[in-house]
């Protein structure tokens, strides 16, 4: 499952994986794990980044400890209950998306809310996750032109991944309905409703 190791700075290691998939369930392993001396772990689409407190631990023997972490696949998880986000499925790429799919609308409603979510990494905006389902992916092309603004709030889909834009931002992701969660908050701590390794299910909000 790890592909590489290598020191990043004095207080941290970079692993690296062959997949998105062996970087979720490790990170699920590593949460578990709880190392002693571990201060935070950032997830990438291939890494995990493991920042340490060198008064407790050191590079060589975090390295020991990392062969001893047994991954955790996401569907497998059952130690807390998803973050639910309802949605109301009214975007203005929905209909283009169930026939590019073969799906009816309903389905592909019934295809996103029937599975479990799980935040791989965050990037490209704050509270912005790349979610995982649990399952098959329809790997969805990106919209041909992107837009200069894309709602707040709305639901997407692109390639394997499924995400709530946080603020209003350009983008070109398949746009499938909208939600009035709030993915970034300064409000809350942490700010991201879904840092890497929450667990989200999306509902129909008139079903919610």
């Amino acid at each position: 499952m790890i592909v590489d190791v290598r020191p990043a700075g004095t207080s941290a290691l970079l692993v690296t994986f062959g997949t998105l998939a062996d970087v979720v369930a490790f990170h699920g392993g590593l949460t578990r794990a709880a190392l002693p001396g571990v201060t935070e772990v950032v997830s990438g689409a291939r890494t995990l980044l493991v920042r340490f407190d060198p008064a407790r631990t050191d590079a060589r023997s975090l390295r020991g400890r990392l062969d001893d972490v047994v991954p955790v696949a996401a569907g497998a998880r059952a130690d807390d209950d998803p973050v639910v986000v309802p949605v109301t499925y009214d975007g203005e790429d929905l209909d283009a998306v169930a026939a590019t799919t073969g799906m009816t609308t309903d389905e592909l409603v019934a295809w996103h809310t029937g599975q479990v979510w799980t935040s791989a990494f965050c990037g490209f905006a704050p509270g912005f996750s790349y979610l995982t389902g649990t399952a098959p992916s329809l790997d969805l092309a990106r919209r041909d032109t992107s837009r200069t603004a894309v709602p707040s709030g709305s639901v997407a889909l692109a390639g394997e991944f499924s995400a709530v834009y946080p603020r209003t931002s350009p983008g070109g992701w398949q746009l499938i309905g909208r939600t009035s969660v709030p993915m970034w908050s300064l409000d809350r701590d942490p700010p991201a409703l879904a840092p890497a390794g929450t667990r989200l299910r999306f509902v129909a909000a008139d079903r919610a």
